[in-house]
């Protein structure tokens, strides 16, 4: 068995542990106990998002944006360059939308969260191939620091279930939350568009091909939840 299996199995199991044992972690307020699992769900989506951004194994660099800083090169190879440890990261956000997957299958009718599961299906295979292949490592790392904005969608989540809409807190979220989305969704899939346009020649025709049908796919999605975000927070 494949050791980046392994980890996603590791990192599936781990996930669904955190998510049953969340509700005793973090209790849900009041106004959020109608919806106890989509609760738990949101924290366990934070908890990815941290993870995205933290040091999966000691003594190696796995922040995904410090792996550019550190690793210059993998600006100019996003096939076969990738620092220690970026394998076995990307191998858990695997794990974590499998995960995820599961959950809304579970506990959310289709026509809830087809678009959350198109979205977690287009994510597990591409970057399966890279678990797979020990190839486009780095172009998955690119795709991971989606999860620097991940984080302040979910805390906004969090303080819509718990009835803070009306705080400063939420506003100041809701400001961070646009500008990173712009940073770090808008601009980080325009710039792997750019990559994969302009390494056509570099890339087999099948991983071509996947990687466009995921922009493609990806793209209209983030502007929509974009506008969405930005007629409810701040032209409601």
């Amino acid at each position: 068995v494949s050791p980046g299996l392994l980890v996603v199995a590791g990192s599936f199991a781990a996930f669904r542990l955190l998510n049953r044992g969340l509700e005793r972690l973090v209790p849900p307020p009041p106004s959020a106990r109608r919806n106890r699992w989509k609760w738990r769900n949101i924290w366990t989506s934070l908890a990815h998002s941290g993870t995205g951004e933290a040091e999966v194994l000691p003594d190696t660099h796995n922040l995904s944006p410090c792996s550019f800083y550190l690793h210059p090169e993998l600006s100019k190879d996003l096939v076969g360059t990738h620092p220690p440890g970026a394998h076995s990261l990307v191998a858990v956000s695997v794990g974590y939308f499998l995960e995820d997957f599961v959950d809304l299958l579970c506990n959310q009718k289709l026509r809830q969260c087809w678009e959350l599961l198109f979205h977690h299906s287009v994510v597990i295979v591409c970057f399966g191939i890279a678990v797979l292949l020990h190839q486009y490592v780095g172009f998955a790392l690119v795709a991971l620091l989606v999860e620097i904005n991940s984080i302040f969608l979910h805390v906004r989540q969090i303080l819509l279930m718990a009835n803070l809409v009306h705080t400063t807190c939420y506003r100041l979220n809701s400001i961070i939350n646009m500008g990173t989305y712009v940073v770090f969704r808008i601009a980080t899939l325009a710039w792997m568009t750019r990559w994969l346009f302009l390494n056509r020649q570099n890339v087999p025709p099948a991983s071509y091909a996947v990687g466009t049908v995921g922009m493609a796919i990806m793209t209209p999605m983030n502007i929509i939840l974009f506008y969405r975000l930005l007629r409810s927070d701040f032209f409601k």
